[in-house]
């Protein structure tokens, strides 16, 4: 028997289907906030079925990269795409359709991190699916102040969670929105930045949204030193935290389409910075401002 569960984030619903067996609200706790009754006239973004994945007679390896999970393959397959997960002992596997509209997933469930491996799994599928709805998933700390959200880039160790932390002190009225993978999404020509059950090594799981009050790529330097981007710096400013298969030519269209458009709806800027209150105060006045 399988039992489906639906939640919705950044305005997209997602099914999940388990079996019965399963304790969704503790497989996945940070999506308890996100849960919903069922599907809404949007539709699914897409299913992912937790079962048995079919081992397809071709698979092309396109990458391999570690993350807090443990060590990702993606493979390209003739039906789409393949994720293997490997967390120790175990390996779980997600197999994707070329248009991230229905996957499924083999779980260890021996594994005692297989509520994790899910959430990782849903991460990788989501972040797919929502390229070709003018949305992007982006790999930084977000915050809320003043009625907008800021988004902090960087590669890891630049210290964007050390970043949204010095807001949160130093600039009046700041409140964390997520510390690890927000969703920006442009809706009728405006951009909003939304929580998700993503974030990181800080609890943040808030289905809430803001209008983009700005984003900005970090590097640690001797001095704090706003920069503002337009055009095509703009696109490369925000472009590296981007979630993207980037041997997939569709989706890397539709990320280029949306990219463009953000560059042109919100400031972006760069901000060379110590980790110190005059870096978020700086950052704020530069982007407040715009």
């Amino acid at each position: 028997m399988m039992s489906t569960h639906y939640f919705t984030i950044a305005g997209f619903t997602i099914a999940v289907t388990l079996p019965s067996s399963a304790d969704a609200g503790r497989l996945l706790p940070s999506f308890r906030a996100f849960k919903a009754d069922g599907v809404d006239e949007g539709g699914l973004l897409f299913t992912l079925t937790v079962g048995q994945t079919d081992e397809p007679q071709q698979m092309t390896l396109l990458e391999e990269s570690e993350n807090d999970m443990g060590r990702l393959r993606l493979y390209a397959t003739p039906q789409g795409y393949r994720v293997e997960l490997i967390s120790g002992a175990f390996t779980h596997v997600v197999s994707m359709d070329r248009r991230f509209a229905s996957a499924t997933a083999s779980l260890r469930w021996e594994d005692r991190r297989a509520g994790l491996v899910l959430s990782s799994m849903l991460r990788v599928v989501y972040a797919q699916a929502v390229l070709a709805r003018q949305a992007v998933s982006i790999h930084a700390a977000a915050v809320s102040c003043g009625g907008k959200a800021y988004l902090f880039m960087g590669r890891s160790g630049t210290g964007k969670s050390t970043h949204a932390s010095l807001w949160l002190r130093h600039v009046p009225g700041s409140s964390l929105l997520n510390d690890d993978n927000p969703t920006v999404r442009l809706i009728d020509g405006r951009a909003y930045a939304y929580g998700t059950p993503w974030s990181g090594k800080l609890p943040c799981y808030k289905p809430v949204s803001f209008p983009v009050g700005g984003m900005v790529r970090l590097s640690q330097a001797d001095d704090n030193r706003f920069c503002r981007c337009d055009g095509v710096d703009a696109f490369v400013a925000i472009y590296p935290g981007c979630c993207v298969i980037s041997q997939d030519a569709v989706s890397l269209g539709h990320l280029h389409d949306t990219l463009v458009r953000l560059a042109e709806t919100v400031p972006v800027g760069t901000l060379d910075c110590r980790p110190d209150a005059g870096a978020a105060v700086i950052c704020h006045r530069s982007l407040a401002g715009a």
